[in-house]
């Protein structure tokens, strides 16, 4: 007996949707298409991001560089104390420069009728250097050095001298108003 709701149809023949029905199951949800176009924004938003943080980074990286290579770059150090072993000045040296930085780090000051000379000392027989006056009351100084005036001094020591300071055949008047180590960084 055949079932009278039930339609035959050959084993062969596929079955086709009604044309409604196809029609209605291509169509997209409105839904999904704004879902699709806002992802789409926000990957590409992301990439436009990711893109200007690597070029950013780029050049961060550069300007650093840049400025790395014009900061100075302390080779020698000098803390000179004085007597009761204090700190009175800070000296550094930076050979790309070619002068010595010298900072105050207390009130002494030169007299009227006196100057400040700094003396390189090497620890042997030798007679002390002298590597220029202090010609500033300021707190900061610079003094000329020539290549290579550091080489082998193992301290510097500051004394006071008449207005205009003395030569080296002269040499400095003793004490040593203050006196520190000169510590060579390697390079």
């Amino acid at each position: 007996m055949t079932d009278p709701v039930s339609t035959p149809h050959d084993a062969d023949e596929p079955l086709s949707p009604s044309p409604a029905r196809s029609a209605a199951s291509r169509r997209v949800s409105p839904w999904w298409r704004a879902l699709a176009v806002v992802l789409g924004l926000a990957l590409l938003l992301g990439w436009a991001a990711s893109v200007s943080f690597v070029e950013q980074l780029k050049a961060q990286v550069a300007h650093l560089q840049t400025k790395l290579q014009v900061l100075p770059q302390v080779r020698e150090i000098s803390v000179l104390l004085d007597d009761q072993q204090r700190p009175a000045l800070l000296i550094t040296h930076d050979p790309s420069t070619g002068v010595l930085q010298v900072q105050r780090l207390n009130s002494v000051a030169e007299g009227r009728e006196d100057s400040m000379q700094l003396w390189a000392l090497n620890g042997s027989a030798q007679a002390p250097r002298s590597l220029g006056l202090f010609l500033s009351q300021y707190k900061t100084l610079q003094l000329p050095l020539k290549t290579g005036a550091l080489e082998g001094i193992r301290e510097l020591a500051i004394s006071v001298e008449s207005k205009g300071g003395v030569t080296d055949e002269q040499g400095p008047r003793l004490p040593y108003l203050f006196r520190g180590a000169l510590v060579h960084k390697a390079i």
